[in-house]
């Protein structure tokens, strides 16, 4: 029997029987309890573990568990109703609106219902996730000297001059000194966005983009406005007028492997929207969000914008979180010029600095001869999943609309004029399958219809090719009046 098993049948077994003893009274011992139960040693300890945080034994070292005391009486419940005035208040003139949403978020963050096939996600399977590298890289980090000591303030250096290595891609015009470690890219972005533009102020985003971006910027009280993108990319054209109508200083984008569109900047297009943004007196926010993600097809990657800009327009993105697990929050921003020292002071306030343990764990497992092998694993899954649910939607109703990018872990699926995407997600998810809305993902009206689907979290090929299949059941039952997409 598998441990995680055992313990919590162990666990039911000592919680309905904590009535045959009086608040105070020892149970029996750990080794009785194994006797009696036929499991090990950590099996009891864990299970007992679980009833001390319950509240509902108490643990002595050296002298056994005992039941624990009754519960005190909840307290009562206070008055919470003038909350819902203070949260939405006409603001004074000199105040700015603020929308704090994270629907779009948690769409993609959380795990579906028992059963349902999860096209919607995020993040690796835990078969893609280099699991066991991680494990001995955080023993390892556990093992270093001063591993649980207070990290220096922009993070540990040697982990800066590998994410400057990895921004620049060993060109040496990143230095570790423009390297500021985060947790996470989202906690990068919204250090970037906090960093670059006031309260009040319009950013220029990408549309479609990434709905945790948006969902930062309004909660830090800015305007996003949308700037079209196509097969290759922000059109310059769009960008610029943007710039001069609005008065942005701060555009982001993500270059490579877009979000959801699956766009690679065209290589004519990369010096254009820099020089727009010069020209605007504006910041580039790269979000290499997908620089690890690329597949096994995907041949040579263009380099990072902050590679070939040297006068800090600028300010890079990057995170290990992607490729690794949702748990390895570890991240950067690289940045030239004074915005450097405000993004440092922004991460301080807010945050102090991310945890040394887990600063050291990132760089013992990019350190490690696994974190190459893994790279390699993942590439190479990835396009198999990808070919895998292009050849399962080609052969439904949905059809394949375009070719797929060669990186990332997601499709993006136009759906027939006049549907209700809405619709379509929740016969999805009675089919048994999630996806991903694509409302969320355009910060104003959406020009059409779309549902995002993602190859990176099915338990397998099998899994996958099944979800395409109840994704098409759900479509002819909800769209089946419709003409398919071309």
């Amino acid at each position: 029997m598998k441990h995680s098993s055992s313990e919590a049948e162990l666990a039911g077994l000592l919680r309905r029987d904590l009535d045959r003893y009086r608040p105070g009274e020892r149970l029996p011992s750990s080794r009785e309890l194994m006797r009696r139960h036929h499991v090990g040693p950590g099996t009891v300890a864990r299970a007992l573990a679980a009833l001390a945080a319950e509240g509902l034994v108490v643990t002595r070292p050296g002298a056994g568990a005992f039941r624990a005391g009754p519960r005190p009486a909840p307290p009562t419940p206070g008055d919470t109703s003038w909350q819902q005035i203070a949260l939405t208040a006409e603001p004074s003139p000199d105040e700015v609106p603020r929308t704090v949403e994270a629907e779009g978020v948690l769409a993609t963050l959380v795990a579906p219902p028992s059963g349902v096939i999860e096209l919607n996600g995020g993040y690796l399977a835990p078969a893609l996730r280099p699991e066991r590298a991680l494990a001995a890289a955080l023993a390892r980090a556990g093992r270093r000297p001063g591993a649980w000591d207070r990290p220096p303030m922009a993070g540990l250096p040697e982990l800066r001059a590998w994410f400057a290595r990895e921004i620049d891609g060993g060109a040496g015009t990143v230095a570790a000194a423009d390297v500021l470690i985060t947790a996470g890219g989202q906690s990068a972005l919204t250090t970037a966005l906090r960093a670059l533009a006031p309260p009040g102020a319009p950013v220029l985003v990408e549309s479609p983009t990434y709905p945790g971006m948006l969902a930062v910027a309004r909660a830090s009280g800015l305007r996003p406005v949308p700037v079209p993108v196509d097969a290759d990319g922000v059109r310059p054209e769009l960008l610029r007028q943007a710039f001069r109508a609005s008065g942005a200083r701060v555009f982001v984008c993500q270059p490579l492997f877009q979000n959801p569109t699956g766009a690679v900047l065209a290589p004519e297009r990369r010096a254009e929207v820099l020089a727009a943004a010069r020209a605007a007196g504006a910041f580039v926010v790269e979000d290499d969000f997908a620089r690890l993600l690329g597949h096994e097809d995907a041949g040579p990657l263009p380099p990072s914008l902050a590679a070939d800009d040297p006068d800090g327009t600028v300010v890079h993105v990057r995170s290990l979180t992607k490729v690794t697990s949702a748990s390895l929050r570890v991240g950067a921003i690289a940045a030239r010029g004074p915005v450097a020292e405000r993004l440092r002071a922004i991460q301080i306030v807010d945050s102090f600095f991310v945890p040394r343990p887990l600063q050291e764990t990132a760089l013992e497992l990019v350190g490690a001869p696994a974190w190459g092998r893994h790279l390699r694993a993942v590439a190479r899954e990835l396009r198999e999943r990808r070919e895998a649910m292009a050849r399962a939607l080609a052969a439904g109703p949905a059809g394949l609309p375009a070719p797929p990018p060669r990186g990332g872990y997601h499709l993006w699926l136009p759906l027939p004029p006049g549907a209700d995407e809405a619709t379509l997600a929740a016969a999805a998810l009675r089919a048994g399958v999630a996806v991903a809305p694509g409302r969320p993902y355009f910060a104003a009206e959406p020009p059409a219809a779309h549902v995002r689907l993602s190859f990176a979290p099915a338990a397998g090929l099998a899994e996958l090719v099944e979800g395409v299949r109840r994704l098409g059941t759900a479509w002819r039952d909800a769209l089946g009046g419709q003409p398919e997409p071309p």
